[in-house]
């Protein structure tokens, strides 16, 4: 037997509505749809909402003053924006307020729904991303060792590549997942009270993400769970000892983040790595640094 939940959906187009509808089962979620900022405000102030989703129709400044005042009446709503355009800076402020995530259209209707997923899904949380210095080109934020951490934090950074090409933000994003995961996992253990610490820097010509997990490290001669450490001839020798050791599936983050950015550089301990990107240049297989 569940207990009921609440969903409110904000001025939602047919689309978005028929997209509630199919996430949301009526047997364990009451929904309910209301057509402006106003209206939601009013809502929140007589009934708790687990979930609130703004319209697409409305700015991101002024969902993130929604977001500000539904947080001071119940401070564990989990709210995602959804902004008629982009800025970096509202994505920023969104993210100081704590929103569970950040659309801005045009986007993918499933990955809008893989969010609402994770959001319905998702254990109590105190957001898992702290934000400790922000502007549109320097991020500086710790993230909590768990992978609902991770997905909405990659979904942030995806958010504020504002001047990218979609091959650029998608290579970038890519990498950064695979790199964020590889620290949330074997530096933090996938345990939710281990940071991983990052630092997103924007200049003209590149993007970098720095990312240092909370582990002692290790040497890419050391971990034959992934592929980058197989031999040529078999190259899928470390598939094997990831199903030994209870891992994931995976072992190819390296191998492709090594492809979608042009350096990717580990600290001699190994528990800390850069990526950079050069902005309209081809990605390299160079790797300079010890392994990590």
């Amino acid at each position: 037997m569940y207990s009921q939940r609440f969903a409110l959906i904000v001025d939602a187009d047919r689309e978005i509505a028929a997209l509630v509808s199919s996430v949301f089962s009526a047997d364990q979620w009451s929904v309910t749809h209301v057509p402006s900022n106003a209206a939601a405000l009013a809502s929140v102030q007589s009934c708790r909402f687990d979930i609130v989703l703004t319209s697409e129709k409305t700015g991101g400044a002024e969902d993130a003053d929604l977001l500000r005042r539904i947080r001071r009446i119940h401070p564990h709503t989990r709210v995602i924006i959804l902004a008629r355009e982009g800025a970096p800076a509202n994505v920023i402020d969104a993210m100081r307020e704590s929103a569970f995530s950040y659309f801005t259209a045009p986007f993918e209707l499933d990955e809008l729904k893989h969010m609402l997923q994770i959001a319905m899904d998702a254990p109590p949380w105190d957001d898992g991303i702290e934000l400790k210095a922000a502007t549109p080109t320097w991020l500086q934020l710790f993230a909590r060792c768990e992978l609902t951490t991770a997905d909405r934090l990659v979904h942030f950074v995806h958010e504020i590549g504002e001047g990218l090409s979609e091959q650029e933000r998608s290579e970038l994003g890519m990498a950064f997942r695979e790199m964020l995961l590889n620290a949330i996992e074997h530096g933090g253990h996938f345990d939710p009270k281990e940071y991983v610490e990052i630092t997103y820097l924007r200049s003209r010509r590149a993007v970098s993400c720095r990312i240092r997990d909370p582990g002692p490290g290790f040497s890419l001669a050391e971990i034959p769970h992934a592929a980058i450490a197989n031999p040529p001839e078999d190259p899928f020798q470390h598939l094997a000892h990831r199903e030994e050791q209870g891992l994931r599936p995976g072992g190819l983050g390296v191998l492709i983040t090594r492809h979608s950015v042009n350096e990717l550089i580990y600290n001699e301990k190994g528990n800390e790595v850069i990526l950079i990107k050069y902005l309209d240049a081809e990605p390299t297989d160079e790797v300079r640094g010890s392994a990590g």
